[in-house]
């Protein structure tokens, strides 16, 4: 009965959502038109590794990005670092808390992150060679994530970020929320994961509002195959932005001993986004603790690549 009531529940939040999300959006794509670009770059380079197809699996310390759902998966404390190295000297540092309360059921989640890069030279219409001075850009934001059990099956989770956002002596703040659902289907290790992200109104650097880049995303992920100390974890997912055309990412995840992991996947639909691959190792502290390292390699077509390095420490 609590399984039927789980499945009901999330055939219900499709039927609602889905439809709201292809109406908000028109039939072309709207790149370069909305702000706060920086919540669309996913961290965790064992996600993206994955090719970012990581809604469905979520199931470690960076799910307060990828789905707040999955956070009731971990049973431990969780905290991640990670840095993403972008192209053109930009780096996005990332970092998560996830732990439970005994006051109180479910898990909680603390993230942030940082969108930087070097101070750029001030340049004019009169003067494009540099005015002399330098002006500082960049963007942050800090998230508070909830998740629980519904069934044993259903979860659901939600995150409220509150976002700056910095442009020489122009600054914005302003708020978003992200909701996310999994479904564990019972077989073959099945989860279907959905998410609505970066859902908030609009910013005004000046006299024009933008929006925000609000995406839709529908995951599946099934553990592919299981023997003796190998196994094979296979994700795919579907995604819907509000300023662009719909993409799909698929993945996989191979791991030998729950020790060391090979990855790597591949993003449909993108203007500069390709193959991804990483690796990664998990290794016991302790009976109850163990920390991991991953990188993940991305390819930014002619804007070259994006590397990912992340450590993990679960206690």
């Amino acid at each position: 009965m609590r399984s039927r009531r789980g499945l009901l529940v999330v055939s219900l939040v499709v039927v609602l959502f889905l439809p709201v999300q292809v109406l908000a959006t028109d039939p072309f794509a709207k790149v370069g038109t909305y702000s706060l670009m920086f919540l669309k770059i996913g961290p965790s380079a064992r996600a993206t590794g994955m090719g970012g197809a990581f809604t469905a699996v979520a199931n470690d310390a960076s799910a307060t990005y990828w789905n707040p759902a999955g956070m009731v998966d971990i049973t431990r404390t969780a905290v991640s670092l990670e840095h993403t190295f972008w192209p053109a000297d930009i780096a996005l540092d990332f970092a998560s808390f996830v732990f439970t309360l005994p006051f109180m059921p479910g898990t909680v989640g603390l993230t942030a992150r940082a969108l930087s890069l070097d101070p750029q030279v001030e340049r004019t219409v009169f003067l494009p060679e540099g005015t002399g001075k330098e002006f500082d850009a960049g963007d942050m934001s800090y998230g508070l994530s909830y998740a629980q059990f519904f069934t044993d099956k259903f979860s659901a989770g939600a995150t409220i970020h509150f976002i700056h956002s910095g442009l020489a002596e122009k600054s914005v703040n302003t708020y978003a929320a992200d909701f996310g659902l999994i479904y564990r289907i019972g077989y073959m290790g099945m989860r279907l994961g959905m998410m609505i992200q970066s859902l908030g109104g609009k910013v005004n650097y000046d006299s024009r509002e933008a929006k925000m880049p609000t995406m839709f995303k529908v995951g599946l992920s099934v553990a592919a195959y299981q023997r003796g100390a190998h196994s094979l974890l296979g994700t795919g997912e579907f995604a819907h932005p509000s300023d662009n055309t719909e993409t799909v990412n698929l993945g996989a995840e191979y791991s030998f001993n729950q020790f060391f992991f090979l990855r790597g996947g591949y993003n449909f639909g993108y203007d500069a986004k390709g193959s991804a691959a990483g690796l990664g190792l998990k290794i016991d502290t302790t009976q109850t603790s163990n920390l991991n390292f991953d990188y993940a390699w991305e390819d930014m077509g002619f804007l070259g690549a994006a590397h990912r390095v992340s450590l993990g420490f679960t206690y």
